[in-house]
């Protein structure tokens, strides 16, 4: 009975297409995954677009808004150099001039080892650097040794700022002005 009747060819057709279907169902399922993928890749694209977009626009509101405040910061430093004080207390802040350290710089590490005094040195075995604060010392009271570069400080300019906050205490903010060759810098 090895003969196929009509009614298994029947079956057996039917399991076939249901197999088939089957497939095809899951296919689809496939393909659906690949399309919500996309999706999700799209929006993240979209999403750094406008971040982009809003980065530019917060970056250069940002700008014209420092560019005033540095104005302002000038104006300040101008009205405490006009006065000649070092400190002036406003409701709203403290404006303060102070003279920042002197900068000690080895121009010719060589030159200064073989002139320097074992007071300026520091010697670790087998080592022996130079001590930028031993030296600000020494040449407080003697002259400059060879090989060594004195920046001198300059007086800098600074303010602070007065904030309320909710529970009632007060933080302050430091703003200070330096200046540098292309004029006066913020740094907040």
């Amino acid at each position: 009975m090895s003969e196929k009747t009509f009614l298994d060819e029947l079956l057996e057709e039917a399991e076939s297409k249901e197999e088939y279907q089957t497939e095809a169902y899951y296919d689809l399922i496939l393909l659906q995954i690949k399309n919500l993928q996309e999706q999700i890749a799209n929006n993240f694209s979209e999403a750094e677009k406008e971040i982009n977009i809003i980065n530019n626009w917060t970056l250069s509101r940002n700008t014209v808004l420092n560019e005033r405040s540095q104005v302002l910061e000038r104006k300040l430093e101008a009205f405490i150099r006009e006065k000649k004080v070092k400190t002036i207390l406003l409701p709203n802040g403290a404006l303060k001039l102070h003279k920042k350290a002197d900068k000690i710089e080895i121009d010719n590490l060589e030159l200064f080892l073989k002139h320097a005094r074992p007071e300026v040195l520091t010697i670790i075995p087998e080592q022996v650097k130079p001590d930028l604060n031993k030296i600000k010392s020494f040449i407080k009271t003697r002259p400059v040794p060879a090989g060594i570069k004195v920046i001198e400080g300059k007086e800098e300019f600074s303010y602070k700022l007065r904030q309320e906050v909710e529970n009632g205490r007060e933080e302050t903010e430091v703003g200070t002005s330096t200046q540098s060759a292309g004029g006066l810098r913020a740094v907040i």
